[in-house]
């Protein structure tokens, strides 16, 4: 329930602090005095986008405050999934705008954006103004009263998901069926790819490899002469070579360590050293007998290289990517290759998922066929009730084939005179009509909406007299189990009121300041002998509006 809305430098209103009560609360006033303002105010804080021109001239902010109690059960999930607590059951929602376009949104002090704002909105409050009549002329909302009614939001989420599913289903089954026509020249090419890249056996790591080793072969002519050149020293020519020398030495120290033992060691250690340059003078060799007998290795390593950097020009920056492509090519490849089994495959897989659908579609059709006949019944009698006795009402329910929200085509029907056929509402409702038709609806679904304020912005649009009275009745009803404002420019209507609010304007400095106040028992008498006689409030326009009130 809104239990205070705090306003300041919103539109003509500098500050108003009110608090709001239970049951019917009535805003009345003369035209332009600022009750438009109040519901604007009330919009911002749903979350409802404003504009600067919101901002009262001469203020570069305009702030709003709202205050909430004993918030139903959906909204109190929202706030928990998103880290919001309750204070004491209290929920406050405050939004400032700036000229600079900016807005600073908090939910018990903490800051909040506009879309969290409008979520909450959406089970706080429930705004009906005149503009909403008007959807009853777009015969695509009419579902939603249906569904409302009947609460069928869990069917609905089922029907989705199976929906969602089949169609993907019929995309992919599209596309593959799409693709027959190119599918042998997709089989040329994948087959090329596959068979170009498997052929070239590319290994992780190998181009590395491979300009390491080409970077040694470019440098093969001078790692020969050094080569040559280490085994020269070693070997060297008529005993002149490292090895030859060290040979001479070995065999002295051998017959020195004959006639002294002491030397033996000393022998072991050279002669180790000798056997080592020996074999180090073959490796050498090795070496260089590989080399001259792989001239063409060079060339060998170049064109490896040319051939993988190729492949990765065409296939991926790296031998991984490649090797990503090539995989992803022959899975392709073998889905085009069994075409016709992964075709039959997708057939009934759709099919299936058709079926799914169509259940879940035939389920929401029963729930809302059934419910449509208990909306026709409930919304004529209220209509009846709001003085359009001769209406007739009928819910149109049509198959279209599986959509996004079921199979069905619904949109209300009605008759206003006797004798005439029920017509879309847009070729028969006048405004007032229009108005209690819409009224008629809220009431009917007011038992299974969750939200606990209504608010009714010029409901009595286009009527008067003892259907004004009825509309008021209406609201009084409605406001037993929810809290109601409503904003009104009948007497019969404002008479009825549980709380009662003024809203006047007064200028001042060339100024223009709007108040608003709850009106006390004889307040309330003078307002609604203003609104019953004009300005100037006569002794008779006085006892008809006493009148009114303790009819009521």
């Amino acid at each position: 329930m809104l239990n205070s809305l705090f306003i300041e430098n919103i539109a003509v209103i500098e500050k108003s602090d009110i608090e709001f009560y239970s049951g019917l609360n009535i805003l009345t006033g003369e035209t332009g005095a600022g009750k438009s303002i109040v519901i604007d105010a009330i919009n911002a804080i749903l979350g409802k986008r404003t504009s600067r021109d919101l901002i009262r001239n001469g203020s570069d902010t305009a702030t709003v405050y709202a205050g909430f109690s004993n918030v139903n059960d959906v909204v109190k999930s929202k706030l928990e999934e998103n880290g919001y607590a309750l204070e004491d059951g209290e929920l406050i929602i405050s939004r400032t705008m700036s000229l600079a376009g900016k807005n600073n949104c908090r939910i018990n002090g903490r800051p909040a954006n506009v879309s969290f704002l409008k979520e909450l909105g959406l089970n706080l409050i429930n705004i009906h103004g005149q503009h909403e009549s008007y959807e009853l002329f777009s015969p695509e909302t009419h579902i939603n009263y249906i569904d409302n009614m009947a609460s069928n939001a869990d069917l609905i989420e089922d029907y989705k998901e199976k929906y969602k599913e089949y169609r993907s289903l019929k995309k992919q089954l599209n596309e593959f069926l799409n693709s027959e026509t190119n599918r042998e020249q997709r089989i040329d090419v994948l087959s090329y790819q596959v068979e170009e890249i498997e052929n070239a056996d590319i290994k992780v790591g190998e181009i590395e490899e491979l300009n390491e080793e080409r970077r040694v072969l470019m440098n093969v002519e001078k790692v020969t002469s050094q080569l040559h050149k280490a085994k020269n020293t070693l070997d060297g020519n008529a005993s002149t070579g490292v090895v030859d020398m060290l040979d001479d030495v070995v065999t002295s120290l051998q017959k020195a360590s004959d006639l002294n033992p002491s030397l033996e060691e000393l022998f072991n250690r050279v002669n180790d050293i000798y056997y080592e340059l020996q074999d180090c003078s073959n490796t050498l060799s090795d070496s260089i007998d590989e080399i001259e007998e792989n001239p063409y290795r060079l060339e060998e390593v170049e064109q490896r290289l040319d051939l993988l950097n190729k492949l990765i020009r065409k296939y991926g920056s790296d031998e991984e990517e490649v090797l990503k492509f090539l995989s992803e090519a022959k899975a392709e490849l073998n889905k085009l290759l069994k075409f016709d089994e992964n075709a039959d495959e997708l057939k009934r897989g759709c099919e299936e998922a058709e079926k799914i659908a169509k259940s879940a579609a035939d389920k929401l059709s029963e729930s809302r066929y059934k419910t449509a006949r208990k909306f026709e019944k409930s919304v004529k009698e209220e209509m009846v009730f709001l003085d359009m006795p001769n209406v007739e009402l009928v819910v149109s329910q049509k198959d279209c084939g599986l959509h996004s929200n079921g199979q069905d085509e619904i949109e209300i029907l009605i008759s206003a005179n006797p004798g005439e056929e029920p017509k879309s509402v847009s070729k028969i409702a006048s405004g007032g009509e229009l108005s209690r038709m819409m009224l008629a609806i809220k009431t009917v679904l007011a038992s299974s909406d969750l939200i606990d304020t209504l608010i009714f912005d010029e409901v009595d649009t286009g009527i008067s007299g003892s259907a004004a009275q009825k509309v008021g009745m209406k609201l009084k009803e409605v406001s037993k189990s929810r809290q109601v404002l409503c904003v009104t420019h009948q007497a019969q209507i404002a008479a009825l009121a549980d709380s009662h609010f003024l809203i006047s304007k007064d200028v001042k400095d060339n100024r223009t300041y709007t108040d608003i106040k709850l009106l006390d028992y004889d307040g309330r008498l003078k307002e609604l002998a203003r609104i019953l006689g004009g300005v100037d409030i006569t002794d008779t326009a006085l006892a008809h509006a006493e009148k009114l009130m303790n009819y009521n």
